[in-house]
């Protein structure tokens, strides 16, 4: 298999990254035109206002597990460890990735929101472990 194929999901999750971004502006301006907040609010997240701190927060998640995601692709890429195995996992963990942003700028339920977040991260062990097998000579 390409060993390049592995960049294709982390592609994927800067778009992520990009798309919210983008809400986060949206979302934002839309609460100063509102009347809901004032542009100085912003400074801080503490008066944020409820329309615009969720995205904020969920831009703050894609920074926290995501980035072992782009670390073990990237050690599968040196080490030439990419497969269909390894791609296919890194494209299930975008997938979730993907779930848990739209329920937590839409409905924002926890129940779906902490399934989806469980479930790739779960996804992402997977592939540290596959990796570590890898390293170790055994997979």
């Amino acid at each position: 298999m390409n060993q390049t194929a592995i960049f294709w999901p982390m592609i994927g999750h800067v778009l992520l990254v990009v798309i919210v971004y983008v809400v986060l502006a949206i979302r934002r301006r839309g609460a100063v035109e509102a009347g809901e907040a004032e542009v100085r609010q912003f400074k801080g997240r503490y008066e944020e206002p409820a329309r615009s701190v969720t995205v904020a927060n969920n831009l703050m998640n894609q920074f926290e597990a995501p980035v072992l995601f782009h670390i073990v692709s990237l050690c599968l890429y040196v080490t030439v460890g990419v497969n269909v195995f390894t791609v296919t996992l890194a494209w299930l963990f975008i997938l979730f990735r993907y779930i848990h942003a739209y329920v937590h700028l839409t409905s924002n339920k926890i129940r779906w929101r902490n399934m989806s977040f469980r479930i790739g991260l779960l996804i992402l062990l997977i592939l540290w472990i596959t990796f570590a097998l890898h390293i170790a000579g055994v997979a």
